[in-house]
């Protein structure tokens, strides 16, 4: 009786933790939010930039990370696919939001792309915005609060 008992406890403990989401069961890494801004206010970005004009000055690029704390992670800038600056962060908590900044140069119209790396190099997200000249029409989308 006594082993029947805890044979149905186990399968009942079994799949009521099967059952449940990633969240309760593994902390799973992620990149939560990753997205190109003008600003960073409080933390937060305040837009999220798709095109922009060569008028503009700074990027940032921000990263909200989950569940990589105590490891380095990384935001590569690239420009017309060439490496322009890494920028690297040491992850302190199991949500962390981290930004880095570039400052675009007139000339510099075209493709730019920021690839977010983990500690051993591997690519987790990739972003991209394009930067044009002054005349073309730029697209930047409120965030919502």
């Amino acid at each position: 009786m006594k082993r029947k008992l805890k044979a149905g406890i186990f399968i009942t403990l079994y799949l009521f933790v099967s059952g449940l989401p990633a969240a309760y069961t593994a902390q799973k890494s992620t990149v939560a939010r990753a997205i190109f801004t003008t600003k960073i206010v409080d933390r937060e970005p305040v837009d999220q930039v798709l095109i922009i004009n060569n008028k503009t000055k700074d990027v940032f690029f921000f990263t909200d990370l989950r569940h990589f704390e105590g490891q380095k992670i990384s935001h590569r800038w690239l420009y017309n696919n060439k490496v322009e600056s890494v920028v690297s962060f040491n992850v302190k908590g199991p949500r962390w939001r981290v930004y880095s900044r570039k400052e675009i140069k007139p000339e510099q119209t075209g493709k730019w792309t920021v690839i977010v790396h983990n500690e051993a190099g591997q690519s987790l997200k990739a972003s991209v915005f394009r930067v044009v000249d002054s005349t073309e029409q730029q697209i930047i989308l409120p965030l919502e609060n």
